[in-house]
């Protein structure tokens, strides 16, 4: 398994999805978003692009929710990323589908927590009208238009994430599981990957002739430009995992087989402090997600769900210079994000 290297480019698809779920006000469950799908069914409204039971997601909802996404990505990468390497139309589609699995989700949420009994305090209810008013204050002419973003639907849209919100605190509020340093420590190692077992077991002997320059030889010999990597358990090839957590500090190891490739491990810490403390709170945060999405498939594989495939095929992005809203989420967030 070929080692990340520092400072490469990176997929440009996979910086556009890291975008895509940061702007997500409970990007914690992107990963449950794609398991709420819809159907073709009939009985639709003209303006209806899907319903869940007795929920239903108009096209100003998919348009309000889709053109904020659009414009997030734009802020970032410029408005000519839709037509960039012939990808555009591909990417656009893309998009497109991970809105309508969101709003999905949060629509089946929604339902989750009126059975579960679960409503909004008044407080909150009253902060999120506010919020509608200042998103929709936000507008200009041209996006009221194209958008049609009234108050009411605006508030609906922002309580519905509220709920989802509520929800899935409520349900990870009892897992809290007592995590070991153990079983989160992170570790730092050095490492030489080369694709010659030959000249990988010359380096070595190299590397146990002399107490130091391990940095030196990876540098000359490695074939991955990263020498040191930080990481826990789980995260890596289990036969480099297994040999790098048996090493004690400044330990090298014998040499590791690995998905084709031949690897010289060195130690350089057995346990980062800071970095363990912060992989519990990723371990918690997995666990939680674990337990919700168990609940969350169970109920919403019960669902009803109607697609209005013609309207739905017919929803393209706003290409238009007088359109540039992005604050949707943002306005959220300020008012209702950290509740």
């Amino acid at each position: 398994m070929p080692v990340k290297k520092e400072g490469k480019r990176t997929d440009a698809r996979r910086r556009l999805t890291a975008l895509f779920l940061a702007v997500l006000l409970f990007c914690v469950l992107s990963g449950c978003g794609k398991e709420t799908k819809v159907v073709l069914t009939t009985g639709l409204a003209e303006d209806e692009v899907f319903r869940i039971e007795g929920i239903s997601c108009t096209l100003p909802e998919v348009m309000l929710y889709l053109t904020n996404v659009q414009k997030q990505y734009e802020s970032v990468y410029g408005s000519q990323i839709w037509e960039e390497d012939g990808q555009g139309d591909s990417l656009q589609e893309e998009v497109k589908e991970q809105v309508l699995g969101e709003l999905a989700q949060v629509k089946s949420m929604a339902l989750l927590a009126q059975r579960k009994g679960i409503d909004l305090q008044e407080e909150q209810k009253e902060q999120l009208a506010a919020a509608a008013r200042e998103y929709c204050a936000s507008l200009n002419e041209k996006e009221k238009q194209l958008l049609h973003a009234e108050e009411d639907l605006v508030a609906q849209m922002y309580r519905e994430y509220a709920l989802a919100q509520a929800v899935y605190r409520q349900i990870v509020s009892d897992v809290s599981p007592e995590i070991s340093d153990d079983e989160a420590r992170i570790i730092t190692v050095q490492m030489i990957r080369l694709s010659d077992r030959d000249k990988a077991e010359a380096v070595l002997e190299k590397a146990r002739e002399q107490e130091t320059g391990f940095e030196a030889l990876a540098e000359e010999n490695s074939e991955d430009e990263t020498v040191s990597c930080s990481f826990g358990k789980g995260e890596m090839d289990p036969a480099i995992e297994q040999a790098a957590f048996e090493l004690g500090k400044d330990e090298i190891s014998d040499i590791v087989e690995a998905s084709g490739s031949f690897y010289i491990l060195r130690c350089t810490s057995t346990f980062d402090e800071a970095r363990t403390q912060e992989n519990k709170g990723k371990i918690l945060e997995r666990l939680q997600n674990e337990a919700f999405e168990q609940e969350y498939r169970a109920f919403t594989d019960s669902l009803a769900r109607q697609l209005n495939e013609p309207l739905w095929a017919s929803v393209e992005m706003l290409h238009d210079d007088a359109v540039s809203t992005d604050s949707f989420f943002a306005v959220y967030d300020k008012y209702l994000g950290a509740s």
